[in-house]
């Protein structure tokens, strides 16, 4: 067997593997602080956030204080609103009046906090990390080798397929790279879109908008029982809160699934203003006759085959419990994502926790191995910690805790009471 190459390196107190915004946000809240020497790695050549589906006019679901710092620390030069100053562009989002940054903008902010960073290293893939006399070593491709006292994991959630579709021919395409592939799409004769959140929506109303100037056919299913928006009431946010993390981490593992899976219009909806505008562009296109569109919900992908430059898909239609065949030149798969434990943990898998359904056991302190305070995780954790998991305003919040855990000490002020209802007896 082939030694591993070792190069000499500092202990660091931590190493970040994986750079999406909520491990850039701690990027950011941890680059003052003298006391925490961390590094952060990502295999990725530069920082990108879902460039495939920067479609004009796309935005945030969350306002721009759900930055990567402000709701930790509204003084960080890392903020949005600096980011704006620097740029130039502060007074003119001011007469816009408009919360929610544009997502082409938040990408180009992020770029612009990361070129700021001197702890992160982009194009390092770690291949592996072990653990020896109390220190995490994780192993790089370049035979790189980072010590820490602690990891901070923030892969994100890769592309989901669904079963269906794993080794399906052809070139259908998930959401993650539709406009790189949109013109070869529009070629088709026909598309069909799977799937009933945000992203699928977007892409809908994208082909919808020049459907008359290509002239395919277009179909959207959904099992989903209908399109339904994101539900963004005051008192439903309050569920992005201390208290609710706390109430819903408490609760039966059995119940927090069932509650997950119950939850998924509070993250996983459409934008109520893109559902009326999708309407309004029905109504518009069908004035000079129908328009050669479906739409389907209640409709479950069950099998799909490619043949002779096309798909045949069967679904089930639920609620009736019947099952019928659609036939498309062109796929698109707005699916989703799903996370999935990266490989380079096998070996340290002894010391992080699971629970029932083989998921990481994910502590209030989002802490997932056995010490409670060794190996944390960012995102992921639906399960443990609701829709707060995947909110970006949330990300400051946890990052606040995970520092806190990291120093030994409160650096930044962690909430811990804000909503005016009450979710415990």
């Amino acid at each position: 067997m082939t030694a591993r190459p070792e190069t000499p390196t500092k202990t660091y107190d931590f190493v970040g593997i994986g750079l999406g915004p909520f491990n850039l946000g701690l990027a950011c809240l941890t680059e003052p602080i003298a006391e925490l020497d961390g590094v952060f790695l990502d295999s990725k050549p530069d920082f990108e956030w879902h460039a495939g589906m920067f479609l004009d006019g796309a935005h945030l679901q969350t306002p721009f204080m759900s930055d990567l710092v402000t709701l930790a620390d509204p003084t960080s030069p890392y903020s949005f609103l600096n980011y704006l100053k620097e740029k130039g562009r502060l007074y003119s989002f001011y007469i816009r009046e408009n919360f929610y940054p544009l997502r082409v903008e938040y990408d180009d902010y992020c770029r612009w906090a990361a070129s700021r960073l001197s702890s992160l290293r982009f194009g390092t893939t770690v291949t592996e990390v072990t653990y020896d006399d109390g220190l995490y070593a994780v192993h790089t491709r370049a035979g790189e080798t980072f010590r820490a006292r602690h990891l901070v994991l923030g892969t994100g959630t890769p592309p989901h397929l669904p079963d269906a579709c794993r080794d399906l021919g052809g070139d259908f395409l998930h959401n993650s790279r539709y406009l790189r592939h949109k013109e070869q799409l529009q070629a088709k004769e026909s598309i069909t879109l799977v799937g009933s959140g945000q992203s699928a929506a977007e892409i809908y109303h994208d082909l919808l908008s020049e459907i008359d100037v290509h002239g395919y056919r277009l179909n959207w299913v959904t099992r989903s029982p209908r399109f339904f928006p994101l539900e963004y009431t005051k008192l439903t946010l309050e569920m992005t809160s201390p208290e609710y993390v706390d109430y819903f981490h408490a609760l039966p593992e059995a119940t927090r699934y069932r509650l997950a899976d119950q939850q998924k219009g509070l993250f996983k909806g459409i934008d109520g203003d893109l559902v009326d505008e999708i309407f309004d562009l029905l109504y518009q296109k069908n004035l000079g006759g129908p328009v050669p569109t479906r739409l389907l919900s209640n409709s479950a992908l069950e099998k799909a085959s490619y043949q002779d430059g096309g798909y045949t898909l069967t679904f089930r239609q639920e609620e009736q419990g019947k099952d019928f065949e659609l036939r498309s030149e062109g796929l698109v798969l707005a699916t989703g994502y799903r996370y999935t434990e990266p490989e380079f943990l096998k070996p340290v898998r002894d010391r992080l926790r699971y629970d029932t359904q083989g998921n990481f056991d994910v502590a209030r302190n989002y802490a997932i191995d056995v010490t409670g305070r060794g190996v944390f995780l960012q995102n992921a954790g639906v399960h443990t910690h609701s829709v707060t998991s995947p909110d970006l305003g949330m990300g400051p919040y946890r990052n606040s805790y995970i520092i806190r855990e990291l120093l030994g000490t409160e650096y930044y002020p962690v909430e811990k009471t804000i909503a005016f209802q009450e979710f415990s007896l």
